[in-house]
């Protein structure tokens, strides 16, 4: 039982590690964020589709009920993807990861909603504790400079993370994690297919590397790996280890870009671990 437990806990670590390459690669990649979004998509759907196909997953959606819920889900998975990688190139990869990671608090707290689980004083507590380490890493607040308007975003792709996440929970028992994604990628590139026509992707070409990462590595198989931890984790511990994302990625933005953090960062970053840590000895009861 205990060597299942930290399995299934370094899966979510890892995926969380695959997926903070979002950070650097939204940031820099030099394309408008919904057209790096539509490719992560569809890119992401690809090697999901051709993962499926090989370990013949069955790709099946048993009623139009469970078909709504996949959209909806894909839907709030696109505004949090959009508004996200708005807010990196708005702001940089450490207050943008970071204020996005205000959605354990609002998943804890939304939750109850969705499910018979009752609200948790322990995770609202943890929540709390990250919107503190959050709120250190801010600049000086003011809604005229781009910092201020990324960490808004932030905190909006926040909430729409929160409730993707929340109406995927649902469906982990009945379906496979890579067979859910798929369906997410897919409504994520049809939502999206109007901004090839309407955007610059002029240098596209020179992009490709980058896209290719960002749909495999970061998308095909860190998002996988995070929804199928649902099944052995609550959203909201899921939510809460997955917290280390922002300290994974400002490492990478520092060992691939020189973006160094300042002390801010370290002091916020370092609140956000610890909840890491508690949620993941208390979770193992």
């Amino acid at each position: 039982m205990e060597n299942s437990h930290i399995k299934n806990l370094s899966l979510l670590l890892l995926a969380t590690l695959f997926i903070s390459t979002s950070g650097v690669l939204g940031k820099y990649i030099a394309l408008p964020a919904e057209v790096i979004i539509w490719f992560r998509g569809s890119l992401g759907a690809l090697f999901i589709y051709i993962f499926c196909r090989f370990k013949r997953i069955d790709l099946k959606i048993k009623s139009k009920k469970d078909m709504f819920s996949f959209f909806v889900s894909g839907f709030f998975m696109t505004a949090h993807w959009v508004s996200y990688f708005y807010a990196l190139k708005l702001s940089n990869v450490a207050l943008g990861m970071l204020s996005m990671y205000t959605f354990p608090v609002m998943t804890a707290l939304l939750e109850p909603f969705f499910s018979k689980q009752k609200l948790n004083g322990i995770h609202v507590l943890l929540g709390i504790l990250v919107l503190v380490g959050v709120y250190i890493l801010v600049p000086n607040f003011s809604l005229e400079n781009d910092e201020a308007k990324g960490i808004l975003l932030g905190v909006f792709s926040a909430l729409c993370y929160a409730l993707r996440n929340l109406t995927t929970k649902k469906h982990v028992t009945n379906y496979n994690g890579s067979m859910i994604m798929l369906y997410q990628l897919i409504v994520i590139a049809i939502l999206l297919l109007p901004v090839l026509f309407l955007s610059d992707i002029s240098n596209i070409q020179s992009q490709i590397p980058l896209l290719l990462i960002i749909g495999l590595l970061t998308t095909a198989i860190g998002h996988s790996m995070i929804v199928n931890s649902l099944k052995h984790f609550s959203v909201s511990t899921a939510s809460i280890i997955s917290s280390v994302q922002p300290i994974f990625g400002i490492i990478i933005a520092y060992i691939f870009v020189t973006e160094i953090p300042s002390t801010n960062t370290y002091i916020g970053g370092s609140l956000i671990l610890l909840t890491v840590i508690v949620e993941s000895i208390r979770s193992k009861k």
